[in-house]
């Protein structure tokens, strides 16, 4: 018996080949699991209609992949995170982040496709791979830069010396002093 395979089937062939297969094989298993056809010649003819129907739009979807993959080459993304004094960052940059400053300079990328192999936890540039399609992967280019964190040591006169003569404590004029005693 000849059959169109719909689908991959181990050990006997891959989609859109024709095998031949004992009876029994094909009438009991292959075609009512859906994965076969048989091989007339009107089978054929749709089958490779509709095989050409989706490669036809699999190169739109990769056509269009690449597109939002030139998109992301031309941009860089600048993040700025909290850095201590010695260097070391808080948290780290996520993909949400990095999908966000796409979105904000109009490439729509969904944060799931950005494919960061382990946490950015310091200062520096970076290639993060973003896998649009299997066929196709682009790289944006992210610069993290540090802002040093303000001193919680400082006291409230430094921080803020317009208000000093107000947070200062109260103090007596001397002649005042003189006088009590």
């Amino acid at each position: 018996m000849k059959l169109l395979l719909k689908e991959d089937v181990d050990g006997l062939g891959y989609c859109g080949d024709e095998v031949e297969v004992k009876d029994g094989y094909g009438r009991n298993f292959l075609i009512p699991k859906g994965k076969a056809l048989l091989a007339t010649p009107n089978n054929l003819k749709a089958f490779t209609h509709q095989k050409l129907v989706v490669q036809g739009k699999l190169t739109k979807v990769i056509a269009a992949a690449r597109a939002v993959a030139d998109e992301i080459e031309k941009v860089t993304c600048l993040v700025k995170k909290k850095v201590g004094d010695t260097g070391k960052m808080f948290g780290s940059v996520t993909a949400q982040e990095v999908a966000d400053l796409l979105n904000g300079q109009g490439v729509d990328v969904d944060r799931r496709k950005i494919q960061i192999a382990e946490p950015i936890k310091k200062v520096g540039e970076y290639k993060i791979p973003v896998k649009l399609h299997p066929a196709v992967v682009a790289e944006i280019k992210l610069v993290v830069e540090g802002e040093q964190e303000a001193k919680e040591s400082a006291t409230p006169a430094e921080l803020a010396p317009e208000l000093a003569p107000e947070l200062a404590p109260e103090v007596a004029p001397e002649g005042d002093a003189e006088a009590k005693e």
